[in-house]
């Protein structure tokens, strides 16, 4: 067994996923990193591989298939021996109404957003459990579970659903000194966040961040690092009695009713 704590990401091609593994890489993890795009995985371990001294593994799959998801945890297994940490942040969406949804998309959606860290959650912690190590598994949300939009019905199931599994998987690995959690990251800069169109195809991202922007306490979206950096906190020992709960990390958008341009409106001196 490696010395190093090792963590595995999926999704870690690009947005909170790449800066998630670099945020581990700078503690000293060896990473398992899991994307269905190789090239994007090629890049994100050149650029770890020029400032940090850690190993890195590749394993790029699908994650519909389930044979892939034992694959990953073997290699990791068979590689550094261990498993500390399981971040299941990899997702796939489309947008439209349920109006227009095809059971396809719709199956499509849960298997990689709800099914795929279900069952590579299970493979994870059989082998924590197996060499009697305690762990961590995050899984990532969205603020959109409790704020839907009526655009993306699948994903926000499986948002959901992957909430109330985590509380789930919390009460039957915890003996076993497993945690588990969910963030919930709000308006995030990614390319998650810019594939919004209108019925002619014209881009809606830049009208759709404004008005999120300001929605937000803050005034601006978060960046993956933000997310990345409360992902690793809720994996240390700075956090090993939370279990079983969500964290939302979104500048404060859901706890807000209305918009800033509404409250200035009744309040022009006071916002």
């Amino acid at each position: 067994m490696h010395a190093n704590k090792v963590v595995i990401v999926t999704g870690a091609g690009n947005g909170i996923g790449r800066e998630t593994a670099i945020r581990f890489a700078q503690e000293g993890y060896h990473l398992v990193l899991v994307d269905i795009d190789q090239e994007a995985l090629s890049l994100v371990v050149s650029t770890i591989a020029s400032s940090y001294d850690v190993e890195q593994l590749v394993c790029a799959g699908d994650l519909v298939e389930p044979s892939f998801l034992i694959q990953v945890v073997d290699d990791c297994m068979g590689r550094f021996g261990r498993i500390d940490v399981l971040v299941n942040n990899a997702a796939w969406r489309t947008i439209g109404t349920m109006r227009n949804m095809q059971h396809d998309t719709w199956e499509k959606t849960i298997r990689v957003c709800l099914t795929a860290p279900a069952f590579l959650a299970k493979h994870a912690a059989a082998a924590m459990e197996q060499i009697k190590q305690p762990g961590v598994i995050i899984n990532i949300s969205s603020m959109m579970s409790d704020r839907p939009a009526g655009t993306s019905p699948a994903y926000i199931a499986a948002k959901g659903g992957i909430e109330a599994l985590t509380r789930e998987l919390a009460i039957t690995y915890g003996r076993s000194g497993i945690r588990v959690l969910t963030v919930k990251p709000g308006f995030i800069d990614t390319e998650l966040s810019r594939d919004y169109t209108d019925t002619e195809g014209e881009s809606m991202a830049d009208h759709l961040g404004a008005y999120l922007n300001d929605a937000t306490p803050l005034k601006s979206p978060g960046s993956p690092k933000d997310i990345a950096n409360g992902i690793f906190w809720l994996s240390s020992d700075q956090a090993s009695f939370m279990t079983g709960t969500s964290i939302t990390i979104d500048g404060g958008f859901t706890t807000s009713m209305n918009s800033y341009q509404l409250k200035k409106a009744q309040f022009p001196k006071e916002f």
